[in-house]
């Protein structure tokens, strides 16, 4: 299989499975880094990870060295979270707990990541990833219907 994931990427990658694979955090891999994992040809511009409130806390604990914005709860007119951004050997990298969307004008309900997350072993770590379902159906509501479609169209092959 070809990733498109770059060498800093990778490093990255690895940086966090080592900081997180030891704690109790329920996690994942999500957004294009998720779907690159998955075998997607896309290049990730950032990485992302989707966790639960108490673990947006505790990574950004984990991460704290490389801070940007501290882990907070914040919301826009669309979506909602416990977000922070880190900075780890020159590559962003987004937590989100406790995702919610508005769909038909009211807050989704929190997700329970346990039934959506997938391992795949990428470069010998066996990464945990957000199934690429769900990722396309949230990109759906999200407005985002091209990278929906390419998902799909992943699936389907």
């Amino acid at each position: 299989m070809i990733y498109l994931l770059t060498e800093k990427q990778d490093e990255v990658i690895k940086i966090i499975y080592n900081r997180l694979d030891q704690h109790d955090i329920i996690w994942a891999f999500t957004g294009s880094t998720s779907q690159a994992i998955h075998g997607m040809e896309i290049i990730p511009v950032d990485i992302d990870i989707q966790t639960d409130k108490a673990g947006a806390y505790e990574i950004g604990s984990l991460l704290e060295q490389y801070e940007i914005e501290p882990v907070a709860f914040s919301s826009t007119d669309w979506i909602r979270s416990y977000f922070g951004t880190f900075f780890i050997e020159g590559i962003t990298v987004e937590v989100m707990g406790d995702i919610q969307i508005i769909k038909d004008g009211k807050w989704e309900e929190v997700i329970d990541l346990n039934t959506l997350i997938e391992y795949k072993i990428y470069k010998g770590l066996p990464l945990p990833v957000m199934n690429l379902a769900y990722e396309s159906a949230a990109y759906r509501i999200m407005g985002r219907h091209e990278r929906a479609d390419a998902i799909n169209r992943f699936l389907l092959n």
